[in-house]
């Protein structure tokens, strides 16, 4: 395995689902990780770069940028308007002055300075990719690698909170549109994710490192109603370093973007030619002992 650092850009939608949180302090965690900022997306943007802020600032890591994106759809009404675990947030130092909607230029000149060197983690709705991807529509192939936690593809179809919520702009991620393609495009979807699961009081007993303190406080506003964490964007970022503890198919991913199915993600099987990689599977004890092995 290579040690080699590689440049992170992280857009997330933390403050509704608790893994969004876990995630950031594993890339804070990271020693191979180079965090070259975070995005936030969705409802009350602004806020929760505030949350990221905390995490972040807990550790040292005021050096970050942080970017407040998209508060909406780029066509539909968002399904996620509040930032529930700002409630938390409480006395936490943070950077609180955030300019809104600074994300999408952030990330542009980010990639535009590292070409063929960024890989770009999207782990909620994927509206600031679609208006990125549709501004400047040579980006995708100026990033080293594009990695999704996204869809469901290979049991029930369903579809997945992320690609649901803005379904025109997963789509344009995943190529619907006059866009360049990624050298390499992954998706960890939730039929895989959801198998990496642990109870709250689990959480409770294990979440002792430094750099999870503040999670753990916004892990209980999502405990009030969630009897478990769901790791999905966890294994989404610990993929980019141990791809290895996932097996993956090749194919061709279509977004539909019409009801009833807005946002339900198809794979085409392919070969290696194919410009889309999907987990098919997880090994969970393997993820478990990397992730509290990197986050300590």
């Amino acid at each position: 395995m290579s040690n080699d650092r590689i440049k992170v850009l992280f857009d997330t939608d933390i403050g509704s689902d608790i893994d969004d949180a876990v995630a950031l302090a594993y890339l804070l965690s990271q020693p191979r990780c180079e965090l070259l900022g975070i995005t936030t997306a969705t409802g009350q943007a602004q806020l929760r770069a505030q949350l990221a802020s905390a995490i972040c600032r807990h550790v040292g890591r005021d050096d970050i940028p942080i970017h407040a994106g998209c508060p909406q759809a780029m066509y539909v009404r968002i399904r996620q308007a509040e930032a529930q675990q700002a409630a938390a947030l409480g006395a936490w130092p943070r950077r609180r002055d955030f300019p809104p909607c600074t994300a999408v230029e952030f990330m542009r000149q980010t990639i535009r300075q590292h070409p063929g060197e960024i890989t770009l983690l999207a782990v909620g709705p994927f509206t600031n990719l679609g208006v990125l991807f549709a501004l400047d529509p040579e980006i995708p192939s100026l990033l080293k690698h594009l990695v999704l936690m996204s869809g469901r593809f290979f049991e029930q179809m369903q579809g997945e909170w992320n690609a649901k919520n803005d379904p025109h702009a997963t789509a344009i991620v995943y190529g619907a549109g006059c866009q360049s393609r990624p050298p390499r495009h992954t998706s960890y979807g939730l039929d895989v994710t959801v198998r990496c699961i642990m109870p709250a009081d689990d959480v409770r007993a294990r979440f002792t490192a430094r750099v999870l303190e503040p999670v753990r406080d916004f892990a209980e506003v999502w405990f009030k109603h969630a009897p478990c964490l769901c790791f999905h964007d966890p294994l989404a970022a610990a993929g980019i370093f141990e791809p290895e503890l996932c097996e993956y198919a090749t194919g061709l991913v279509t977004v539909s973007v019409t009801d009833p199915t807005a946002g339900w993600t198809v794979l085409q099987p392919g070969g290696a030619e194919s410009p889309h990689t999907v987990a098919k599977s997880v090994r969970p004890d393997a993820f478990f002992d990397h992730f509290f092995k990197i986050v300590r």
